[in-house]
């Protein structure tokens, strides 16, 4: 039985420099975790999401020195992924299109695709982009 079906809260949140090194240490941590809750079928869909908000997170931010922080937590019926950052004023941009040449812009297209939903919030000092996952397997 996966483990948000227990009363125990699941939440993991932890934090990272801003550098691109630090992209495969996220990926490593969120799978750790959602095979310890026990949903390893959500692993390919929130690792890869969690990689491109990181990496979008690292190439846009224009804090120095920031740290990027990262929670995965169930929140009812849904897993919810968020990933936080200093730079409130450089919020992400779905881009319509990208042609084949372009290196990127598409994090955001697959990070729509995977997710049953994702957004933007402002903080206080910083902003938010998160992304939900249904916790049943379709």
């Amino acid at each position: 039985m996966p483990a948000a079906l227990t009363a125990e809260p699941l939440r993991d949140t932890f934090r990272v420099p801003k550098r691109k090194r630090h992209v495969p240490a996220v990926r490593a941590r969120v799978r750790a975790t959602l095979a310890k809750w026990g949903f390893d079928h959500l692993v390919p869909d929130v690792e890869l999401a969690a990689c491109e908000l990181v990496a979008n997170a690292v190439v846009h931010c224009r804090v120095t020195l920031a740290r990027i922080e990262v929670t995965v937590q169930v929140d009812g019926d849904e897993l919810l992924l968020e990933v936080v950052d200093p730079d409130r004023d450089r919020r992400p941009l779905l881009r319509a299109g990208c042609t084949e040449d372009e290196e990127g812009g598409r994090g955001l297209l697959l990070v729509a695709a995977l997710s049953a939903d994702w957004g933007c919030r402002e903080l206080e000092y910083g902003k938010c982009v998160w992304a939900r996952f249904p916790v049943a397997p379709e």
